[in-house]
Order: C-alpha cells, then sequence, then structure tokens
C-alpha cells in the first residue's frame, strides 16, 4: 500500500529534494559500492568474486582496465515506516565510506596533503635553495650591477676644484640684522702641492695615523668597515673610512650618515683607486683636509703651526699634523694636541715608518703662537670661537665651517656689546698695575641669548713682540668667592631646610672642628641669631659656612649650582668641587664667567633654565636654514614651576639689599640684585708687606628682571692686585661699578621693570619681606670679606686659622681674612690660587 500523501510509484522517491541532508564537511574520499553489491558467488569462487575472478577457460586474464566512473547508487524502494528516520538511524549515504579507519584520511584537517617524511625533507631542502638564491641575487647580484652603473655614473673631484670650496667667508650677524663682520680662512691662498713637493714622512704619518691599510686596499677595507659597525652597535670609538673615501667625503662636502651617501663614496672611492695611483691619491688627501687654525691643506697648516713649508716638516711635526686630522677643533688645546702627537709616533712605530729608538728621540714640536688680528670688518676672535663651538657641537663641524657660505645670525644686541665695551674701559681708567685683567659676560634672562661678551683684548704683544691671540678670560674659570652664596641658600631652600628668614649665629671666629671661620670686621658681623637675609647683605661667612657644613652639606650646594646653569667640564670649562670650600667659593670650585652670568639670570628669570646660546640661526649660501637654536625653558630648582619661581624669587629678595650695602645704585626705574665676589692672594715670602692683604679675583654679578650680567677683574693665576690708589681691590671696587656702568647705559631709555613678588620661604613669619641694611661709613671694601687663596700658613692662628680638609691631606687649610667675601681658600693650582691653567 502506498502510504504516500502524494502519490507515487512504489519504489519511486517522490520528493528527492526532502531527503535529510548530510551535514557539510571537508571533502571526503569517494565511497564503492557497499559489499556485495554487483557481486555474486560463482562456481568454485567465494562469494563476491567479480566473473573474470572466477576460473573458466575463456576468463583466464581480466578485461583491460577502463576509465573509472563515480559510482551511481541504485534505485530503491521507498523508504517504509519502520526505516531510517522512523527508527531513530540515519540515512547514510552511498557516497560516504564505510570504514574511516580501514582507508585512513589523505588530508589534515585544513585540507592539506599529508606528507611522508621523505617527502617533508625534500619540500624543505627545496625552500632553503629558493630562500639561499633570492638572498644572493639580494645581496650579490643585485648590489654588483648597481656597484656598476654607479662606477660609471659618478666622477671623482679634482684637488683644485674641491680647494676652490674651501675659502669661502663666514658672515656674522648681530642680533638686529645688520652686519657683524666676516670670518675669512687663513688658506684661501694656498698652493696645491705635487708628490714631489711632500716629504715621504709626512705621507707615512697620515697613512699610519688615517688608513694603515691604504698601500694594499681598493678605496676602502672591509675589516674597517666591520669595525666601524662593531663599534657603532657597541657604542665604540673609532670608524672605517680609507683615505680614500675621506677624500670623497670631502670632496663632495656631504657627510649625511645615510646608506646613499655611503654607497656613492664608496664607488667613486674604488673608482679614485682604478684611476689615480696611490701617491697621487694620497697627495690629493695633503691639499684638501683640514689641520686646524682655518688651514686646510698641508702647506697652510705648515705655515700656521710651524711658520715653514710643508717640505721642511720633519718627523715630529709631521706626527703632530696628522694626529690633529682627527680633531682638529681642538688643536689649541695643549693636552689633546700631545695625545694626538702620541697616537701618531706610536703607530708609525707599528707599521715600520719609524724606528722605536728614533722615536724615542722626538720631543713634542711646540706650535707657534696663533696669529689673529683683528681688522675693521672682521668678527671678534672670542665670540667667533663661541659661535664655532656651538656650531660643532649641532652638526656645523670646524672642517665644514669655511665650505657653505654661512650666514650666522648671533644673539649679540650691538647697544649691549657697545656698553660692555665702554664700561669696561671706563672703570679701568686709571689703574697702573699690570696685572689687572677683566670680562663682561650679559644674557638675556627670557631667551638664554647672550647679549654682550667682552673676554679681554683679543690681540696682545707675544714674547717676540709679535701680535698674537688673547686669552679668552670670559671663558677662564676662578673662584668666584662669595658670589658662590646663592647657591648655599638655594640648596638650603631646595631641601626644605629654611628660607631668608631663617636664623643662624653670625658672630665672628667661630670654631667648626678644627678651622675658624672669621668675618671681615664688625660689617660683616651680625648677631647670634642673624637672618639669612641679613647676612647675604652682610656677607657673613660664619653663616653660610655654618648652613653648608651642617646642614645642606656640600654636595646639595654643587647640584644647585648646575641646576641654575652652571656648566661643569667636560661640558664646560667650570668646575663644582664638593668639599667644604665650596661654601665660600673657593678652594677647586671655579667658575667662568660666562656661567656666572647664566646662572644669575635663572634667578632672574623666574627659576626657569635657558640654555645660555650665541646663535639665534644659520644659513648656508642658498640662504637654506642650516641650523635654528632651540630656547626651550624648564624649572630649575624643582619639578614644580611655582615652586622654582618662589625659590628663585627668595634667592632675589636676599640679594637686593646687597646692592645699596655694597655702595653700588640700580639703573633709574628699575628693581636690580647681585652679589660681589673676592679670591685672597696667597703671601709669599719676600713679596713686600702689603702683599699679604692683596686680593687675586674679584667679582660682581648680578641682574635686572631682563638682563643678568657678571663682570670678574683679576689676575692671571694667584698674584696680588693693587688700584689705583695701591690699595688692595674688591668686588665692589672696581668690578661693581663696572658692572652698574654697564647696566646704566644698556638700559637706558627701556621701560622700568620690577620683579615679581612671591611668598617668603622660611622663619616664623613666612611673609616677612626682609629690610635693607645700613650700610657702615667704613673703607671701601669693609662690607666684604675675602676668600682667600690657599698656601702655607704663614700667620697667625686668629688670622690664618687651619681646617681639617674632609677627604685628603692634599686638600689646604680653610682660612679667612679680614678683608672681603669672606671664604676659604683650597689647593694650590687651579682652584685656590686662582691659576686656571
Amino acid at each position: 500500500m502506498n502510504d504516500d500523501p502524494h502519490g507515487g510509484w512504489p519504489g519511486q522517491d517522490p520528493d528527492p529534494a526532502r531527503r535529510p541532508q548530510r551535514p557539510a564537511g571537508p571533502p571526503r574520499r569517494p565511497a564503492g559500492p557497499p559489499p556485495g553489491y554487483g557481486q555474486r558467488p560463482g562456481p568454485g569462487g567465494p562469494q563476491g568474486q567479480a566473473p573474470w575472478q572466477r576460473q573458466g577457460p575463456s576468463q583466464q586474464q581480466p578485461p583491460p582496465r577502463r576509465p573509472q566512473r563515480p559510482p551511481v547508487a541504485p534505485q530503491h524502494e521507498p523508504d517504509l515506516i519502520t526505516h531510517h528516520e522512523h527508527n531513530g538511524t540515519a540515512d547514510r549515504g552511498y557516497d560516504e565510506p564505510y570504514d574511516d579507519e580501514q582507508y585512513g584520511p589523505e588530508t589534515d584537517e585544513n585540507g592539506k596533503p599529508i606528507l611522508t617524511p621523505a617527502q617533508r625533507k625534500k619540500r624543505r631542502w627545496r625552500r632553503i635553495r629558493r630562500v639561499l638564491l633570492a638572498l644572493f641575487c639580494l645581496f650579490v647580484v643585485i648590489p654588483a650591477i648597481a656597484f656598476v652603473i654607479t662606477y660609471f655614473a659618478v666622477d671623482v673631484p679634482s684637488p683644485q676644484s674641491v680647494a676652490a670650496t674651501q675659502g669661502q667667508a663666514v658672515t656674522y650677524y648681530y642680533a638686529d640684522n645688520t652686519e657683524m663682520g666676516k670670518d675669512v680662512p687663513k688658506g684661501g691662498n694656498r698652493h696645491i702641492l705635487t708628490p714631489e713637493q711632500i716629504p715621504d714622512i709626512v705621507k707615512k704619518a697620515v697613512i699610519a695615523t688615517e688608513d694603515a691599510s691604504f698601500e694594499t686596499n681598493s678605496g676602502f677595507d672591509i675589516g674597517g668597515i666591520l669595525r666601524a659597525v662593531y663599534n657603532q652597535v657597541t657604542a665604540g670609538k673609532g670608524g672605517g673610512s680609507t683615505i680614500s673615501q675621506q677624500y670623497i667625503k670631502v670632496a663632495s662636502g656631504d657627510d649625511e650618515s645615510s646608506l646613499a651617501r655611503k654607497w656613492t663614496e664608496l664607488a667613486k672611492s674604488f673608482k679614485m683607486n682604478q684611476t689615480y695611483e696611490k701617491k697621487d691619491i694620497i697627495t690629493a688627501y695633503l691639499n684638501i683636509i683640514y689641520f686646524g687654525r682655518g688651514a686646510y691643506g698641508i702647506e697652510s697648516a705648515a705655515q700656521s703651526f710651524f711658520g715653514k713649508p710643508a717640505g721642511e716638516l720633519n718627523a715630529s711635526e709631521a706626527a703632530l699634523l696628522a694626529g690633529l686630522i682627527q680633531q682638529p677643533g681642538r688643536s689649541e688645546n695643549p693636552k689633546v694636541a700631545n695625545e694626538r702627537w702620541t697616537v701618531a709616533l706610536n703607530r708609525m712605530v707599528q707599521n715600520g715608518f719609524l724606528s722605536a729608538a728614533d722615536r724615542a728621540n722626538l720631543q713634542f714640536p711646540t706650535p707657534i703662537p696663533q696669529e689673529d688680528k683683528q681688522q675693521a670688518g672682521v668678527v671678534n676672535p672670542f665670540i667667533r670661537d663661541k659661535v664655532k663651538e656651538e656650531l660643532a657641537a649641532n652638526g656645523i663641524t670646524d672642517d665644514v665651517y669655511y665650505r657653505g657660505g654661512y650666514k650666522v645670525y648671533t644673539t649679540i644686541d650691538p647697544k649691549a656689546q657697545a656698553a660692555a665695551e665702554q664700561a669696561v674701559a671706563d672703570g679701568m681708567k686709571g689703574q697702573t698695575d699690570e696685572n689687572l685683567l677683566n670680562a663682561l659676560v650679559a644674557i638675556d634672562p627670557k631667551t638664554g641669548g647672550v647679549k654682550a661678551y667682552y673676554g679681554g683684548p683679543s690681540i696682545v704683544k707675544g714674547p717676540n713682540g709679535k701680535d698674537q691671540k688673547g686669552r679668552d678670560w670670559a671663558n677662564t674659570p676662578q673662584n668666584p668667592g662669595s658670589s658662590m652664596k646663592p647657591f648655599d641658600l638655594t640648596a638650603y631652600m631646595q631641601l626644605g631646610k629654611g628660607g631668608i628668614n631663617s636664623t643662624f649665629d653670625g658672630s665672628n671666629n667661630r670654631q667648626f672642628g678644627k678651622q675658624t671661620i672669621r668675618n671681615a670686621g664688625p660689617g660683616s658681623t651680625c648677631s647670634q641669631q642673624c637672618t639669612v637675609s641679613e647676612a647675604m647683605q652682610r656677607s657673613a661667612n660664619t653663616v653660610f659656612y655654618d648652613m653648608v657644613v651642617n646642614v645642606t652639606k656640600p654636595g646639595p650646594v654643587a647640584q644647585a649650582a648646575k641646576d641654575a646653569g652652571v656648566k661643569p667640564a667636560p661640558d664646560g670649562s667650570s668646575e663644582l668641587f664638593a668639599d667644604n670650600n665650596i661654601a665660600l667659593g673657593g678652594g677647586k670650585t671655579v667658575i667662568t664667567p660666562e656661567d656666572m652670568a647664566a646662572a644669575y639670570a635663572t634667578f632672574a628669570g623666574d627659576g626657569q633654565r635657558r640654555d645660555k646660546h650665541f646663535i639665534v640661526k644659520v644659513t648656508n649660501s642658498q640662504d637654506e636654514a642650516a641650523y635654528s637654536a632651540p630656547e626651550e625653558a624648564k624649572p630649575a630648582f624643582a619639578d614644580d614651576s611655582d615652586k622654582s619661581k618662589q625659590i628663585a624669587g627668595n634667592v632675589t629678595e636676599s640679594l637686593k639689599g646687597v646692592i645699596p650695602f655694597s655702595k653700588l645704585k640700580c639703573p633709574n626705574n628699575h628693581e636690580c640684585a647681585g652679589k660681589t665676589g673676592t679670591q685672597q692672594h696667597t703671601y709669599r715670602p719676600g713679596e713686600p708687606a702689603s702683599a699679604k692683604d692683596a686680593n687675586s679675583q674679584t667679582w660682581m654679578v648680578g641682574y635686572t628682571p631682563s638682563i643678568s650680567a657678571a663682570v670678574w677683574v683679576g689676575g692671571d693665576g694667584d698674584k696680588a692686585l693693587k688700584g689705583k690708589n695701591g690699595k688692595s681691590i674688591f668686588g665692589s671696587t672696581i668690578a661693581g661699578p663696572i658692572w652698574q656702568k654697564f647696566l646704566s647705559l644698556y638700559l637706558n631709555g627701556k621701560p622700568g621693570e620690577r620683579f615679581d613678588k612671591v611668598k617668603i620661604i622660611g622663619g616664623d613669619d613666612s611673609n616677612t619681606v626682609p629690610s635693607t641694611q645700613t650700610p657702615p661709613d667704613d673703607d671701601e671694601g669693609s662690607t666684604e670679606t675675602s676668600t682667600p687663596s690657599t698656601g702655607p700658613s704663614t700667620g697667625s692662628s686668629s688670622s690664618r686659622n687651619e681646617e681639617d680638609p674632609p677627604s685628603s691631606s692634599k686638600n689646604p687649610p680653610t682660612s679667612s681674612e679680614n678683608n672681603e667675601e669672606g671664604g676659604n681658600g683650597g689647593p694650590p693650582g687651579r682652584g685656590g690660587r686662582g691659576d686656571t691653567e
């Protein structure tokens, strides 16, 4: 009976689309018909044997195989109610194998073929071969083709063409864009020498120092390149450039750190070695390389350093010039020059160019004094040197300085510079002591730009009577004396120990261990409850020595000076030595006038430190920007700007009263603040009695809200200086009036200005503003104390009292004298005696 409601013939599926469908899945292996399908038992054969498999005379061989077709499921009877879905089973379908375990899957779960171990190994090696072939093409074939193309596309410049670009003057401009002057290279009229005109010893010295493989390499040294890469990775020193590569770099004027530049340089240096002989290559190199002193080429260098032609150079002189090629900008530094000379000689011995015996007999060749005649239209050499130093730190090094046709726009204000020079000239009128020297630096607190820079006379007479370059005293460190005391106070407030209304014992002759510290007499002594503000005005040594030794300790004082802008070596020329002597600006602590101006500018600038700089911007010969100076500011004395401003403002409050107390005046309608300082001369047997009370260095450092200026008047080393009246000089006698005159001239006609008020730190009443003390009527300098130079003690215990050295017996005793800017001494030499060599 047909139960299908749709009707249909028995055995016919009325609606094939209604059959249950097998869920979709990965492709399955086609399955054959179920066992027994299409098979029947035959005589003598097992059930299921195919007809051609049965034995018979006419069926001994199976029929030829034919292409297999997918099996077709036979028609079957219609499902009954007892079948499949009705009895709980699923329709298996004829396209599924009956036993997966019997056949096994041939693909993984992702449908990829499953390989045998042999197949996997074969595929792995095939991939490795392909990768190696790709790498070979990438790193060998393609670069080789590119190198050949580059080789034929580039040219090697001649020394004559290079020399024509190395004599370009650098033009300097004031801050108002008016021309300051030009810096003209000295080697502009040099000669291009032939190989025969350059001694072999010069060539050998340069080869040994710069490129030991020069005679055998093809323009580049693979080992040197690998060493250079290793040094860059490990932060080591030393490059891998050959002499040929250095020639190409100088000739092209391109020192960019890029692969394209290096690639072209390698191609040119290789081509140079294929085109020219080695003697011509080393000669070309020596005709264009920079040696220092503005000298390009060996002939110009020989004249500049030794006053002779290159053909007369000896082994020692050749070694010095060869050594200076790597550091030409430091050719005037005796230590660096000696080190480079030693390196060159040692490498000459290693390469067999010089015997050890001859090496031992050579003496360092002292260069002749550098002539630097300043003529009309030529920029001040001290300003030029500071600009070049700043340029070198920002990528425009000394060897390319004369090659870009640069225009340097400086921060120097022509009015300020003229005021500085006039103030110094007026202040030195009538002085008869030939040992008196001076310097003045002024800085804008709002930008950090140097407005005026005077380092003394730029041209002086040498021992032979010839003009030679003078010493820049604005960049020479000296003991600051009591001008260091604002940093004592800064550290005191930074540590939260108190403020300007805190009190200390300001009485005279106080004992600190074995050391007795004295004030400078009645004018510098205050009570046992002396406020810090009054102690700053009177320059009471006992208060600040007590503050540093017993409260802040020396380390934070040195840090406070750094925070303000003092740059110790190696970044700068100053030195901050953290022992007890730093409290009164003596000992090994020495600071340059430019650093003092910069540090006090931070007090004037509301506690915001701006790095001092001489450059606004630099353009090249095409008026394209080559460098622009950043003017970033950050809090100096605390992480918080308001707290840093409060500390700086409190220092300013304590320094306001120093001005009238030192018998100085602020410019009309301008508030000002500042501090004097003095370093005492060390009396030596045989000197006149007047030398016992003499001083060797004096300071006046101060500021308004718009300008900070440091004035130094002193001697070259520890010399007993005298004023025009034959008496000792102090910070308030020559340096102070120069400072006052400069501010008066510079600020004349400018709007009046006052300091911002801040909350007072320290004391019982934190809002009390300190009052200004009335200056005494005694002789000039009686309001100050002096920081004595150190040396053997020759006075009584009451006038020169010993101090236990904090760390070493080499530290000399600290003492104070009844002169000015009280302080303590330091060791002989650079520190306490003012010797800056």
